[in-house]
């Protein structure tokens, strides 16, 4: 399974003729190609093209020219993005994120992109914060149909909710920009599969409502960092983390968070919404949390309908592992919440206790 959209970078010199003759050829005769300029022209000094194949998947392809004064320092070099397969000329060649290339390589695709989902989903494209954020897998292989079902038909795992007003929620949390330097990790997390699982894409948006409240609440955070324990817990909370390096988090002053999220009942073998939390708050207590007993655990019940949130928020249930905080986010931006042990940092006014 092809995962989110990531650039080719080749080192080598490329013409129009070898273009034609090593990319264009192999994926005509697969697909039926055609070759185009595309509706943007690229960054200065790269010559730019688009494939369009029979089945509906895309390639861009810029190349700068193999004159050493036309070149750059770098020399030649030319980057290859795509949802269709790989020609075997570029097997070879290393893969970098949208972050990793040059800004007007990656904002030419980007403009592609963007203009490819405004014709096919101009519902979706209205969101551009939404669509930016997501791209790589609104675009991807395997991805592109599903997680644009999943806002589109599943109102993003939120229960009894108005696509509008959903997508407008998410539209306004990426509008600030908090995770824009993370796109590339967090944007992953909802998945390229080519079927939609409302239970894991559900529990990647957890995370991303967690961003929201830390955020909110005026915690510094950094997302995926790598543990000794070989674990990576979704957050690191702690001031001036987004200064330190990578490889010195977690500090001793850090707080790690972990984020689950249970299903509704009526897609559990368990048939109430207190045993669904407790089940799926539970099971995160055997691996991570075991090697990491600091950790903040926080339960999303976002995909709670009303009736299923009162009846925990009328007994506020005890979960396996403190310190947690237990939530229900809504797409008007209100979020309830308790707590479960001593939470080691405030939330402040994001979420009202109860």
């Amino acid at each position: 399974m092809a995962g989110p959209l990531r650039f080719r970078r080749s080192t080598e010199s490329w013409s129009e003729q070898r273009v034609r003759q090593q990319l264009l050829a192999p994926l005509e005769e697969r697909f039926g190609a055609s070759l185009g300029r595309g509706q943007f022209s690229p960054p200065e000094s790269y010559v730019g093209r688009r494939f369009d194949m029979g089945n509906g998947d895309f390639a861009l392809f810029a190349w700068r020219s193999a004159n050493p004064e036309a070149a750059g320092p770098d020399g030649p070099v030319a980057y290859w993005l795509g949802n269709t397969e790989t020609p075997e000329a570029l097997w070879r060649t290393d893969k970098f994120d949208f972050d990793e290339v040059p800004y007007g390589i990656a904002r030419w695709a980007q403009r592609e992109l963007l203009a490819d989902l405004e014709e096919e989903d101009p519902w979706l494209a209205a969101h551009e914060h939404l669509c930016w954020f997501f791209l790589p897998v609104f675009h991807s292989k395997d991805g592109r149909e599903s997680t644009r079902a999943f806002f589109r038909d599943h109102d993003a795992g939120f229960p009894d909710a108005d696509r509008d007003r959903v997508l407008a929620f998410y539209e306004s949390f990426f509008h600030t920009g908090v995770l824009d330097a993370y796109r590339d990790t967090m944007a992953g997390k909802l998945g390229t599969s080519p079927q939609v699982d409302l239970v894991r894409m559900g529990a990647s948006m957890a995370e991303f409502h967690v961003a929201k409240l830390l955020a909110e609440s005026g915690q510094e955070f950094v997302p995926e960092v790598e543990l000794d324990s070989g674990h990576a817990l979704d957050f690191v909370v702690g001031e001036g983390v987004r200064e330190a390096p990578r490889s010195a988090l977690p500090r001793a002053e850090d707080r790690l968070v972990k984020v689950t999220r249970p299903g509704p009942p009526t897609r559990r073998t368990v048939d109430t919404p207190i045993a669904a939390l407790r089940a799926t708050a539970d099971a995160k207590t055997d691996d991570q949390l075991r090697a990491h007993p600091e950790a903040v655990l926080f339960v999303d019940c976002s995909s709670f309908r009303d009736d299923e949130w009162n009846a925990v928020r009328a007994e506020r249930p005890a979960v396996a592992h403190a310190p947690a905080v237990v939530y229900r986010l809504r797409p008007n931006g209100s979020a309830e919440a308790y707590r479960h042990g001593d939470v080691p940092f405030d939330l402040g006014d994001a979420v009202r206790w109860l």
